[in-house]
Order: C-alpha cells, then sequence, then structure tokens
C-alpha cells in the first residue's frame, strides 16, 4: 500500500454487506484517533488496552446511528477497572467525520499489574445509551460483564437486547514502522446478520447458554445459520498484520476474505478524537448547587476549578459566578 493509500484509511470505519450471507459489517481502523484518546491519560497497560478495545467498539457500534445523535458506552464492575466509559457523536451533516472519546476510573492500589484488564472489571454490566437530542429520553440495553473480552459482552448484549448474531474480530497494540516513532495501531471486522433475522425463530433443544445468552443457532433458520456460519469460518482466517494494515487496504481485506460472499461497500466514515467539553457546560452542570456548596468546591486560593475526564482540559472559575445563586444569573436568565 502507498502512503498515501495509508493515509486515506487511518481513522475510518468501511461498511460492507455480504450479498450472498445476508450479513453486514464493518472493516475498522484507528491509530492517530487512538493515540489522542490515550495520551490524555498515563494509563496503566491493562487500562489502556481496555480503553482501546472500548473506543473501537463504540465506534463500529455507533457508526449505524443517524446524524446528530450520540451513542455512549459504559463498562461498569466491582473490581480494580471500575469504569470505562466511551462516547459517539454522529456527524452533523453527511460527509462530516464522527467524532469519539474514552476514559477510564480504575482503584489503582487494586489493580494488579500482570493481569488482563478484562479479568479486572469483576462483576458488573456493559451498557448501551443512544441519544437521540433534544428532550427525548436515551433507549438504553445492558448486558453482565461475560465471556472474556469487551468484544464477548458487546456480542451478547446484540443477542440478548436485539436478537441480532454479531461477531468481532479486534487486534490493537503499539507498533513501530520502519524509521518512525511508536504509536497505537488498531483494526477490526465486526460482522452482524442483517435485522430480518430478528425476531427469535425456531430455538435448538439446548436453549440458551447458561448465561442466559441466545446463540445464533437459536435466533436463526437452519440455512441462515449455515451463511453465518460460513462467514464466521471465513473471518476466523483473517491474521492480525491484516486487520491492523497499514500493507492492506479494507477493500482488499474484503476481496481476501470474503469474495465468494458478494461483498459490497458503502461509503467510509472518518473518525476523529473529539470532547465537547466547554467553559458553558461546566457553568450549567454547577447551576443545579448553591452559594453553600459551591463554598465548599472553593479552593484555599478562592477558586472553583474543574477537569474534564475525556481530554483533560482544565477549568477555573470565580465561584461568585457559579451556582443559581450565582451574581448575575437572574440577569442571564432573562436573556
Amino acid at each position: 500500500m502507498s502512503l498515501g493509500a495509508k493515509i486515506a484509511w487511518d481513522d475510518t470505519i468501511l461498511p460492507f454487506q455480504l450479498d450472498k450471507s445476508d450479513v453486514r459489517g464493518r472493516v475498522l481502523r484507528l491509530d492517530g484517533v487512538l493515540d489522542q484518546i490515550l495520551a490524555q491519560h498515563d494509563y496503566p497497560p491493562a487500562i489502556e488496552n481496555l480503553v482501546a478495545e472500548a473506543a473501537m467498539l463504540t465506534a463500529m457500534i455507533g457508526q449505524t446511528i443517524k446524524l446528530r445523535w450520540k451513542l455512549s458506552m459504559q463498562v461498569r464492575g466491582k473490581g480494580a477497572a471500575r469504569l470505562i466509559a466511551t462516547d459517539y457523536y454522529a456527524p452533523e451533516k453527511e460527509g462530516e467525520p464522527g467524532r469519539i472519546r474514552a476514559y477510564a476510573s480504575y482503584d489503582e492500589e487494586r489493580l494488579d499489574p500482570n493481569a488482563p484488564g478484562f479479568d479486572q472489571i469483576g462483576e458488573g454490566y456493559l451498557a448501551i445509551l443512544i441519544h437521540q437530542g433534544g428532550d427525548s429520553k436515551p433507549y438504553t440495553g445492558m448486558t453482565p460483564i461475560t465471556g472474556a473480552s469487551l468484544a464477548d459482552c458487546a456480542k451478547a448484549y446484540f443477542a440478548q437486547s436485539e436478537q441480532l448474531p454479531t461477531r468481532f474480530q479486534l487486534t490493537f497494540g503499539r507498533s513501530m514502522l520502519a524509521g518512525g516513532a511508536e504509536s497505537w495501531r488498531a483494526g477490526g471486522v465486526m460482522l452482524q446478520h442483517m435485522p430480518k433475522a430478528s425476531p427469535l425463530m425456531e430455538q435448538d433443544e439446548n436453549g440458551p447458554n447458561e448465561d442466559g445468552i441466545m446463540r445464533a443457532v437459536d435466533m436463526l433458520s437452519e440455512d441462515e445459520y449455515e451463511n453465518w456460519n460460513r462467514a464466521n469460518i471465513l473471518l476466523d482466517s483473517v491474521e492480525e498484520m491484516e486487520l491492523i494494515g497499514p500493507s492492506v487496504e479494507p477493500t482488499q481485506l474484503l476481496l481476501r476474505l470474503f469474495h465468494e460472499e458478494a461483498p459490497r461497500v458503502f461509503d467510509p466514515q472518518r473518525i476523529e478524537f473529539g470532547c465537547t467539553c466547554s467553559e458553558e457546560r461546566v457553568r450549567t452542570s454547577m447551576s443545579i448547587y448553591s452559594a453553600k456548596d459551591i463554598a465548599h468546591m472553593t479552593t484555599d486560593e478562592g477558586i472553583v476549578t474543574a477537569d474534564c475526564q475525556f481530554c483533560g482540559a482544565h477549568y477555573e472559575f470565580d465561584p461568585k459566578t457559579l451556582g443559581f445563586e450565582a451574581e448575575g444569573s437572574e440577569a442571564r436568565q432573562d436573556d
């Protein structure tokens, strides 16, 4: 792949469909965006890996939502890895990039540096929230922490909440090209049976798995399951370097894996790092507090500070200008 082609596919999602299998999917490539997300914090490797995987899943799932909508993923656990939070902001207009941000909260004293990050989530759940904007109530779906990765949890979410067989094949990590600096690179493929497979069809005699999560065989007819199984077998042949690139373009990857399934690609979606925090948003969030509450937040230097967990932005305020009793608040309300 030429340098120009590599750059063209950096930080993109390529939607596709396998016409002979009735399967849709996305090919994801992240590098600079993932670097920006993780550069905001000095996370231990186990937490970095969780944030990287969550960001990939959020981008792949979020690509399907409508313009100006927002998709959030939250992973909450009782272990050392307490929270992984990600947001995907759909483009404002056709042709504009989607934006993504992510952060983690963890108990440093309980964290085992030698154990995989997923094992340190413990009992908990993965939640998907879709915000349509305005005053509409967000759609929320949840699934318990299950399997051996966040991708397994996302797979369970689609089986449980949407009754859609779904598969993720992801790889990510730090890499260094010849003559270049070390940076994060990530790549993955998402497969999903077309929605007409839902609602549930015939279940096999064994029913759901022990954890209560439906399997593909429980959701598809015999012919549909055969097509789904064939697409998964083909995906099993993918190599990590093919997923990450940069020597293999996503279109080439699809032809290599699925040429007999009649792959059809759609317009790629660019992804950027993006955070919506602002001084005005912080002021708005503080508007529910009284002057007494604000006084408790005031530092010895006589200011109130706030830091964005996603992008690291730091804000400082005069406490007299915050809260519903702030100086000039009535004038602002009149405006």
